[in-house]
C-alpha cells in the first residue's frame, strides 16, 4: 500500500497514540480495538471532538491500516502489557579488571628506564638515595668535628704515661693469677667430674 508522507504521519500519530492509550489508560484489547474502530468512522474518542484529520484515508487504506494492527499490536497484546504493567529486575553485568603496576625498585635492581642505561652509570648518578643513607650522612657530618679531635689527642698520647715498671708488674701478676686461677679451677671440676664416674663404674663391677 502506497502512502503519502502525511498519511505515513497520520499512522505512526495513531499507532502512538495506541501504545499511549495502553501504557497510561490501561486500555483493554476489547477497548483499544473499540477506540480504533471509532477512529476509523470519523467519530473519535467519546472524550474529544469530531475532527477531519482522518479524512485523509480511503476506505481501502484504512482496511489496511486495521489488518496491520491486528497482525502486529492486538495480536501482541498481552506482551505489550506486560512490557508497560510488569516491573523487570534491572541485572548489571560488570567486569573487574585486574592491572599490574611495576613496583618501585628498592633493591639492586634500578627502576625501568625508557632508554637502556647500565647500573654502573644509574647507582651514582641518578638512583636517588635512600633514607637511611641521607640519615647516616646527616649524623656523621654532625657528629665528625667533635669526634675527630679526641681521636687526634689520644692517638698521640702514651697509655702507659704515668705509670711505674712496679705498677705494670703488679697488674700483670694480678691478671696473670686470676687467669690461672680460673685455669686451675676448671680442671680440679673436670677431675673431680672423672673421679666420680670411675667410682659408679667401679660399684657396679663390685655388684655385678
Amino acid at each position: 500500500m502506497d502512502f503519502s508522507i502525511i498519511q505515513y504521519s497520520k499512522f505512526m500519530t495513531l499507532l502512538a497514540m495506541l501504545l499511549q492509550n495502553l501504557k497510561t489508560l490501561h486500555m483493554s484489547l476489547e477497548e483499544s480495538i473499540k477506540w480504533l474502530g471509532e477512529v476509523m468512522a470519523e467519530i473519535g474518542p467519546t472524550h474529544s471532538q469530531k475532527s477531519e484529520d482522518w479524512n485523509i484515508f480511503d476506505v481501502k487504506q484504512a482496511n489496511a491500516i486495521i489488518d496491520y494492527l491486528k497482525i502486529s499490536l492486538f495480536q501482541h497484546y498481552k506482551l505489550y502489557e506486560f512490557m508497560f504493567y510488569s516491573a523487570r529486575e534491572e541485572i548489571v553485568i560488570g567486569t573487574e579488571q585486574v592491572i599490574e603496576v611495576v613496583k618501585s625498585a628498592c633493591g639492586p635492581f634500578p627502576n625501568p628506564l625508557e632508554e637502556g642505561i647500565s647500573f654502573d652509570i644509574y647507582s651514582p648518578f641518578i638512583e636517588p638515595p635512600t633514607i637511611l643513607d641521607t640519615e647516616m650522612k646527616r649524623v656523621d657530618q654532625e657528629q665528625g668535628p667533635e669526634e675527630s679531635q679526641p681521636e687526634t689527642d689520644t692517638s698521640d698520647m702514651d697509655p702507659l704515661v704515668g705509670f711505674t715498671i712496679e705498677d705494670v708488674k703488679s697488674v700483670l701478676d694480678q691478671v696473670t693469677d686470676d687467669i690461672l686461677i680460673g685455669i686451675q679451677t676448671e680442671i680440679n671440676e673436670k677431675l673431680q667430674i672423672q673421679e666420680e664416674v670411675f667410682n659408679a663404674r667401679i660399684e657396679k663391677l663390685k655388684k655385678a
